[in-house]
């Protein structure tokens, strides 16, 4: 079976924004509040587990050369991040995880995100 590229790149998108999202993250993450099921270790693993593949195989998912720039810095400082920060509820309102989410945003403005439904 195929694997539909567009899809993976769209459900990574999806995973971007629940990084680039202080509320979701504290109503979900943190608080546990639905009504989504998701946990900051689905979030690291979902990014590494599509984002390395997705950048290895930039050109045939149609990223431009910008976007594939900010995958791949957002990728090697979400890597340093996520070796040292396990519980949301301690590293949410630091100044390096504002960084994070920030960078995550960025990139979802390069790809032209639009939310979808959780």
């Amino acid at each position: 079976m195929e694997i539909n590229r567009e899809e993976v790149v769209k459900g990574f998108l999806q995973n971007l924004y629940r990084i680039s999202n202080k509320e979701y993250q504290k109503r979900i993450w943190i608080e546990g509040r639905g009504p989504e099921c998701h946990h900051y270790d689905e979030a690291v693993n979902d990014f590494f587990g599509d984002g390395d593949p997705i950048l290895e195989k930039y050109r045939d998912d149609g990223l431009s050369q910008i976007q594939y720039q900010l995958l791949k810095r957002f990728r090697d400082e979400f890597s340093i991040f996520v070796k040292s920060n396990y519980f949301p509820q301690e590293f949410i309102d630091t100044p390096e995880w504002e960084k994070i989410t920030e960078m995550a945003k960025e990139i979802l403005k390069a790809f032209n995100y639009k939310k979808i439904r959780n």
